[in-house]
């Protein structure tokens, strides 16, 4: 079996062993080097996660397969206080015209889906991009890198969770969402830091899609508690932001956005 084969339901399957070895098999593969092998709790059961240090870069081990990704409304409940939230925002305008929250969040949310995913290493931290989008993907593969696309991103994140964020279908609407402290910084199921702030906007190769953040426009706007916090929802695609970003507007701001780079695995 490639290492690009492996699914995340065989990765749990694995020994700590059995995962050190592919682990120490991946990096060689790249060129890098194993910093981090240890186990977390996950979705009921064990998940292994590795860190693989490459040029500079430190890049966590994502195990792909056929897996579950967008986010399941007809599945979910808000609570009295996201409801009563967004209420207020729209009742104040914001909220792209949507008087509920259901409606607002299948417009900016990917729907739920299936996608077969290689494996992956995607570094652990994202870099600010150094020219404009246009011109990414061929900076990033003079170093063998490539940029995530959009569903490998939407796994990244939520590792397979379900979940509005990945930790969890609320937030604390009395905190920031931005800033440094709380949950949202701390490593993701695969190791990730990853959606920790709304100010970030995470690009991927889909010119559709923002991650991550909206550049702060909720917050600074002052849309609302809820709406500030719902960018860095996992399967949040923003198409408003998106728009922004890749448009004139967002030309000349590219250093205000980021990038994930990807390695791929054989």
């Amino acid at each position: 079996m490639s290492l690009a084969d492996l699914t995340l339901d065989r990765w749990r399957s694995l020994d700590p062993d059995a995962a050190g070895r592919l682990a120490r098999e991946a990096a060689a593969q790249v060129g890098g080097r194993v910093v981090l092998l240890d186990t977390v709790g996950h979705l009921g059961g064990p998940l292994h996660r590795v860190r693989i240090e490459r040029g500079g870069r430190e890049f966590a081990l994502v195990p792909g397969g056929t897996v579950r990704l967008g986010f399941d409304l007809d599945a979910w409940e808000p609570t009295a206080a996201q409801r009563a939230d967004y209420a207020e925002s729209a009742e104040e305008g914001y909220g792209y015209g949507h008087e509920d929250l259901t409606s607002y969040l299948a417009d900016v949310l990917s729907p739920p889906r299936t996608a077969t995913l290689a494996t992956v290493l995607m570094a652990v931290e994202d870099e600010a991009l150094t020219e404009p989008a246009s011109g990414v993907p061929a900076a990033l593969a003079a170093h063998g890198l490539r940029m995530p696309g959009a569903d490998e991103w939407e796994h990244a994140c939520g590792a397979g969770s379900g979940t509005l964020f990945r930790w969890g279908n609320e937030c604390p609407l009395d905190e920031p969402p931005h800033g440094s402290g709380g949950p949202r910084h701390e490593p993701n199921a695969f190791g990730l830091h990853i959606a920790y702030d709304s100010y970030g906007t995470e690009l991927s190769d889909d010119p559709a899609a923002v991650h991550g953040g909206d550049g702060g426009e909720a917050v600074c706007g002052g849309y609302g508690n809820l709406l500030g916090w719902l960018p860095l929802a996992t399967a949040n695609r923003n198409p408003y932001a998106a728009e922004f970003t890749y448009g004139p507007d967002g030309a000349g701001m590219y250093a205000e956005f980021s990038t994930r780079p990807v390695l791929s695995l054989r």
